[in-house]
Order: C-alpha cells, then structure tokens, then sequence
C-alpha cells in the first residue's frame, strides 16, 4: 500500500520512502508526494535524490491503470533501483503550486457559470473548462470580474467527504457530464470552497482562494452548437 501524502497535505515537497519496484513501467515507491495524471492535472515532475549523493529527475508522474499504483518515471537511461532502496523525491513545487492555483480557479469558474462542465484541462500556464452553455451570453470581462471577487474574499477551501450512495442522491453536486464519480465507492472526495463552491474532485487545491492571485479569462470560444470553452491564464503572464 503506497502513503500518498499529497492527500494528507498540498503541500508537502519532500518525503523520504522506499523502492519497492524498479522495471519498465516505471518507479514505484512506498510513500510519495508527487500526484499523478489525473482529472485534467498533469502528473507532478522533480528529482529523486539517492544516499550517494545522485539527482535523477522525475520526468512525469502516472497511475498504473491495473493496479493503482503511483508509478514515477525517470529517463530511460537512469539506473534501476533495487527494491529496498532508501530515497528521497523531491517536487517542483513551483510548477505544481501553479497546478494548484488554476486547479482552485477553475472550481471557481464552474461556479460563475452555472452550466454542465463537458470538458477541462490544465497546465503551469493555464487552464480551460469546456461548458454545454448553448444560449448562455458569456462575456470574458465580467466573468473575471466574477473570479477576481471570489479570489479576493479569500476563501477557504476544504476537503470533505460524502458517501458514494449520498452523492448519487445529489446530483447536482456533480458538475463533469462525461466523466463519474465512483458512485459505489464507500467514500468520495469533496472539495468546498466555502460559500462557492462543492464538488468531486481528487486533485491538489491552494488552501483559500487568495492564494490563486490575479486570473483572468483569455479567451472564450465555440466549440459547436452547444458547446462553449472558457480558457484562464494567471493575469501576472
């Protein structure tokens, strides 16, 4: 059973752990603070640091789909870790610290415009919803102004739990219309932005909405007859 810190606390960069498999699919570790690809946020990136004093860098973060483990992976050149290994990894917290930020903005987002999510992803520079908002009037400025309200309250954010059974008896709480949440599962993430916003949602998120900074709407655009996607960018870019 791997310790994944990163749902303990946002914003652990570093913790020590052991290999437990080292092969072609990638390194797997006993405890890790570095989040997988997953619900449109990229898998984290950083360096391994080993007791000779070596840094191998950890290129991309992913989930094995067969067993659910987090697998890190590093170049292909890099040595294979005997299971056992103690090391450390170490994030690029800069680069998922922004992950954070626009994850948060986007939950934002969702809230301003009330309308079914058909789509979304994010990036360290950016990020975008998708919206089946046939008939809606979206105008870019006052949608920021929206947001920059939301940011500005400094919000908490929370996380919480509902019971799978619960939230199929809630569902408007689910925002994704292509995507589930597991709805048999015992418990299902919540994430609260305090007077905006609840939702699923197994992603990092920044701990109150002043912590996004300036956003602001960069572009809206059609993406057929219903559909509509509204991308952010942070406003200091």
């Amino acid at each position: 059973m791997q310790h994944e810190r990163f749902y303990e606390d946002a914003t652990l960069t570093r913790t020590a752990a052991r290999v437990v498999r080292h092969d072609d699919a990638g390194l797997v570790l006993d405890a890790t603070v570095f989040y997988p690809l997953g619900g449109g946020q990229p898998g984290d990136t950083g360096r391994l640091l080993t007791g000779d004093g070596s840094r191998l860098p950890i290129v991309d973060t992913r989930r094995d789909k067969t067993t659910r483990e987090i697998l890190h992976l590093l170049p292909d050149d890099a040595p294979r870790l005997a299971p056992g290994t103690e090391v450390d990894v170490e994030l690029d917290w800069a680069r998922r610290h922004r992950h954070m930020r626009m994850h948060t903005a986007l939950h934002l987002l969702s809230a301003v415009i009330r309308a079914g999510v058909t789509g979304g992803n994010l990036t360290d520079q950016g990020g975008r919803l998708d919206f089946d908002a046939a008939g809606m009037a979206l105008d870019a400025d006052a949608i920021t102004a929206e947001l920059q309200r939301l940011v500005a309250a400094d919000l908490p954010v929370r996380i919480r739990t509902i019971a799978g059974h619960d939230l199929r008896a809630q569902p408007e709480l689910i925002r994704t219309m292509s995507v589930s949440p597991p709805l048999d599962a015992p418990e299902v993430r919540l994430i609260e932005i305090e007077g905006a916003d609840l939702q699923p949602c197994g992603g990092t998120h920044v701990a109150r909405t002043g912590e996004i900074g300036a956003v602001r709407v960069a572009k809206i655009e059609n993406k057929g007859a219903r559909n509509r996607r509204v991308a952010l960018a942070f406003a200091e870019d």
